[in-house]
């Protein structure tokens, strides 16, 4: 794994980051897509770090040699986060549904912690 800067995320490392599971890194990533619903068209600035933190994760979760397989399917996730915070709405997808996605692996994740 190459060093990433983690600027957002104080604390977190990109080691402890290769700690969680798949499901865990994905669900961490919905809440910040959470937080980017919430604020959008409230507060610019709790919007836009809330992006940012959210950016930063997947690319920690890109950067995680467990998933080179599943590589194309977070990059897309990535791509249609972008694309719905953005003006041009390519993919017509919205920060509703992708939280939505995300949340099944917040889920998940628990339901492995409770096991």
């Amino acid at each position: 794994m190459s060093d990433i800067a983690i600027k957002f995320h104080k604390g977190l490392t990109q080691k402890k980051w290769a700690e969680f599971s798949l499901y865990e890194q994905l669900g961490n990533i919905g809440s910040e897509v959470g937080r980017a619903l919430k604020w959008k068209g409230k507060d610019k600035k709790i919007f836009e770090s809330a992006v940012l933190r959210a950016l930063e994760l997947f690319d920690l979760t890109m950067e995680d040699s467990r998933w080179l397989g599943r590589l194309r399917e977070i990059g897309r996730a990535r791509e249609v986060f972008l694309d719905a915070i953005s003006e041009k709405r390519e993919y017509q997808g919205s920060l509703e549904g992708l939280e939505k996605y995300f949340y099944q692996f917040a889920v998940f994740a628990q339901r492995q912690h409770c096991v």
